[in-house]
């Protein structure tokens, strides 16, 4: 089904905006592929000829992208993506042990959808905040050193459509495709919510200033570089 008129009409400002951030349109895709998205709900085949036409690419081209990447969705996603870390470390903390319950609890697997449209789940490689194993994500906003029941509880939440509050980041949730549009590069306000860094990420820094560790200085007794001999 293509877009109506009033929703191309704002897709192509949209867009726009998006590509006169960079100097080569096609270096817009990306951020296309999240603005169709929010609109969709996932990179639809409407969304990938507007970006295809939009850019000067084809639809080959902008498919080879779209599936390369695992934030863009080919298929109708919930409106919370749910992500259980089961890298090394968060594995070894539980994440297996999670995602099996929520996927149980759901009667979902990865890169399903709830019944009710509300909750997707999937495996994540990294979430990147080992400090925190294990780590589930909602939209990309963190939950921190969750359990079985913890993560359960969680998307019982989201399905009785209670606001949801992260461990570290933006004061709550939002949706998916909300969350889309702000990745496409709309901000919405909520960059300076809440804390970014906790305790167990700061540790290290704390350390180094109370016993007075600093980075060794360079050693430079072996001269200059060949670089920087050919620019003298």
């Amino acid at each position: 089904m293509a877009y109506d008129t009033a929703t191309l009409e704002q897709l192509r400002t949209d867009a726009a905006a998006v590509v006169a951030r960079y100097p080569q349109e096609r270096s817009a895709l990306l951020p296309l592929l999240h603005l169709v998205q929010s609109v969709d709900g996932f990179v639809s085949p409407d969304g990938i000829a507007f970006c295809a036409e939009t850019l000067g690419l084809s639809n080959a081209e902008v498919s080879a992208v779209a599936t390369f990447y695992t934030q863009y969705k080919r298929h109708p996603n919930g409106r919370y993506t749910v992500g259980v870390c089961t890298n090394t470390l968060c594995a070894v903390m539980g994440g297996d042990e999670i995602f099996a319950a929520v996927s149980n609890h759901l009667d979902v697997g990865h890169d399903e959808t709830t019944d009710d449209g509300v909750v997707t789940l999937e495996r994540v490689e990294c979430n990147a905040a080992c400090d925190y194993a294990p780590v589930v994500m909602v939209n990309w906003e963190f939950f921190d050193e969750q359990t079985p029941r913890s993560a359960c509880e969680l998307v019982d939440r989201l399905r009785r459509g209670e606001k949801v509050r992260p461990t570290r980041g933006a004061d709550e949730v939002v949706e998916f495709k909300p969350m889309s549009r702000v990745l496409a590069g709309f901000p919405d306000g909520r960059a300076d919510e809440g804390p970014s860094a906790g305790p167990a990420t700061l540790r290290g820094l704390r350390l180094a200033r109370e016993k007075g560790w600093r980075a060794p200085e360079p050693d430079r007794s072996a001269g200059a570089t060949g670089d920087e001999e050919k620019g003298a």
